[in-house]
């Protein structure tokens, strides 16, 4: 095998790992509607600036189930209200479709979203995320295997 080659499978191996950064994540906030005071509005871009549109939006309750409670419009906004007597931690998720999500933590007292407190933070990765790191470390592996093959069978 020549060493091109070799130095390509390399470098789709790394393009397989996992990276914590986005390169075309999302980022969303959340505000309260001026006229509407039990309303809120969700924005939601692509980190290049573009709305994401037809994202599908869910709320999930401290411990509960999962809420669908809409789709994003043309412009990255849906507006929706809190179930009545919401408390607790809630988290909104966006998805925007494969490897483009969202994750806000709420908190809620007595209804309330507390919006100066809310977080973005890193979800667990689903199951393709385990699977992505198996198969690009299988990729270095295999690459690493080829480079020692190739060092043993030239001659000297």
């Amino acid at each position: 095998m020549t060493r091109p080659l070799t130095v390509a499978l390399l470098g789709l191996s790394l393009l397989l790992l996992p990276s914590a950064g986005r390169a075309h994540g999302i980022q969303s906030s959340l505000t309260r509607l001026q006229d509407l005071s039990d309303q809120l509005t969700l924005q939601s871009q692509f980190s290049s600036g573009e709305p994401t549109r037809d994202a599908l939006v869910r709320l999930v309750p401290p411990g509960g189930q999962p809420i669908e409670v809409g789709r994003t419009n043309s412009q990255g906004q849906l507006s929706f209200a809190l179930p009545k007597g919401a408390n607790g931690a809630w988290e909104v998720q966006v998805d925007g479709g494969p490897g483009h999500r969202d994750y806000l933590e709420m908190p809620v007292r007595q209804g309330q979203p507390q919006l100066d407190r809310i977080s973005e933070h890193a979800h667990p990765a689903g199951p393709l995320g385990g699977l992505n790191l198996v198969a690009g470390l299988g990729g270095l592996g295999a690459a690493a295997m080829l480079l020692g093959l190739q060092r043993i069978r030239r001659p000297r």
